[in-house]
């Protein structure tokens, strides 16, 4: 029932197909609790795994960890396959990564406080205008003065020290008083204690790491480990946002491919957009509209169709609709929305066929040809091949331990930045962005410093032409030993200016789309 090219659904009077070539045209897979939307985002995901494309998703509830192992011939598999006529199906597991932002149940998450910006760190510790403006003004102050914001105690001195130039900064950069560093200060304090000291810090997540491919070609799965992070709705729909945006400034723009380099699930979609200012709702836009040319699908997955703000759902082509219920006037609204945003089809009445669904059942429409979307089907959902369900912590860890980003992300690296500048812990003499070791406050220094700084390229500084490292704040690389000599010595002679130069650069991460106002 595969055919190459694309992704096999389910059947309705005909097979239904998600053709590759689209998929990056963006999707809505929308439904009630309990009518399926789990198995069928599963499909998806082993879908595009089984053609070569990697993919990211959250999973809320532990269900989708079961990707990791072989699917079991259940009575109710059985019974699905007879009914659509699928005879090729086999048990198969994928290859797949799993990821905590706490660390727990997967490889760390890190991001520094550079790269997430002022705009997305307002909307995490829910400042108003006026906060924000303030850590605006922070940020700007940390550019201008070469000042590394890696993770939440950068940022806490940081907001101490523009407090107590409060006054000569008012002149230059705007109106900052200690009242309103107090507040964003207790908001700091909240998010430490919700989480987020774990999350913010490096060694920072690279891209490419989500974008690997298992020895025999099959796309890995990353699955982030997300029932501990939901107790933050707000951290989670943040993080989710950063992410995305991180993919938009990495990748090159590619245009139209036979198949996306990858496909991004952004699960509980409604915590993206639940007071969410207009002007973030506009980035995020903005962002869906764009990614698509560089071959990344967004799927959202939420149970009503509504969570979705009209200008983002009219950039999601394919479509799979479980069951609504309809019992308040807004849940009969949902129905309405949700059946006019298909093709209609003259054999039902959509909006009635929506509240009819069965568990497993879908009403679904994908674009094909040229982009146009077909005519909606009453779909009956495949069966997944891997396990539906989760899997025992013991097969987590196995898949963890033995995985190719083991070891990578474990460890914390801890550099010398804002902190232990403003704090007086290093010499005046130190650059910015020095590991702790080498500026004598870490049990590796001198020489043997250098070279883990090296290695690590924990340096603040751009790299040299041709070199694979990175000017995004110290993700590691894979340079020789005497390459890594040569370039610490090297980031030991740079200027002020070449500091603050790269600080720039690593700002602009998330581009004008995030922090621009």
């Amino acid at each position: 029932m595969q055919v190459d090219g694309k992704i096999y659904l389910g059947q309705s009077v005909k097979a239904e197909y998600l053709e590759l070539k689209l998929s990056n045209r963006h999707g809505l897979v929308t439904g009630a609790t309990g009518t399926g939307k789990t198995v069928s985002l599963q499909v998806m995901a082993e879908g595009f795994s089984a053609a070569g494309v990697p993919v990211f998703a959250a999973d809320i509830k532990g269900d989708l960890s079961g990707v990791a192992a072989a699917g079991e011939e259940k009575d109710w598999v059985v019974k699905r396959c007879q009914a659509i006529g699928l005879t090729d199906w086999e048990p198969t597991k994928f290859p797949v990564v799993f990821w905590d932002l706490f660390g727990q149940q997967g490889h760390p998450i890190r991001a520094t406080v550079t790269e997430m910006g002022p705009l997305l760190l307002a909307r995490l510790m829910g400042l108003n205008d006026t906060q924000e403006g303030v850590l605006n003004i922070a940020f700007k102050l940390a550019d201008d003065e070469g000042l590394l914001i890696l993770d939440l105690k950068d940022l806490r001195a940081l907001l101490s020290h523009v407090a107590e130039r409060a006054g000569e900064l008012t002149t230059d950069y705007g109106n900052v008083t200690k009242a309103t560093i107090g507040t964003i200060q207790r908001q700091l304090l909240v998010l430490e204690q919700q989480g987020g000291e774990a999350f913010f810090g490096e060694p920072a997540l690279a891209i490419a790491d989500l974008m690997q491919k298992a020895p025999d070609g099959r796309g890995t799965i990353n699955v982030l480990a997300a029932d501990k992070l939901m107790a933050n709705p707000r951290l989670y729909a943040t993080f989710l946002l950063w992410l995305l945006s991180e993919l938009f400034e990495e990748l090159p723009e590619v245009g139209d491919l036979d198949k996306p380099k990858l496909v991004f699930f952004f699960d509980e979609a409604h915590l993206l957009f639940d007071e969410a200012p207009a002007v973030l709702i506009d980035k995020v836009e903005q962002v869906v509209r764009l990614i698509r040319s560089k071959g990344v699908g967004v799927y959202f997955v939420t149970q009503n169709p509504l969570d979705v703000p009209d200008k983002v759902s009219a950039q999601l082509g394919n479509r799979v609709q479980h069951a609504l219920r309809a019992f308040t006037p807004r849940e009969q609204k949902a129905v309405r929305a949700a059946a006019e945003t298909f093709r209609q089809n003259p054999a039902f009445k959509t909006e009635t066929a929506i509240t009819e669904l069965g568990v497993g059942e879908a009403l679904v429409s994908v674009l094909e040809n040229k982009g146009t979307p077909t005519m909606v089907q009453k779909t009956l959902i495949r069966p997944p091949s891997a396990k539906v369900g989760p899997i025992s912590p013991a097969e987590r860890a196995t898949v963890i331990n033995t995985g190719p980003l083991a070891g990578k992300y474990e460890d914390v690296i801890d550099r010398v930045s804002a902190y232990e500048k403003l704090r007086g812990h290093v010499a005046a003499n130190v650059p910015a962005g020095t590991p702790a070791g080498e500026a004598g406050g870490g049990s590796s220094g001198g020489i043997l410093g250098g070279i883990l700084d090296g290695i690590f390229n924990t340096g603040g500084s751009a790299p040299a032409p041709g070199d694979r490292g990175t000017a995004r704040g110290g993700r590691k690389t894979t340079d020789s030993l005497a390459e890594a000599v040569a370039k610490s010595a090297a980031r030991t002679a740079a200027s002020t200016v070449t500091r603050q130069v790269t600080q720039a650069l690593v700002r602009g991460v998330l581009g004008s789309l995030f922090k621009g106002r």
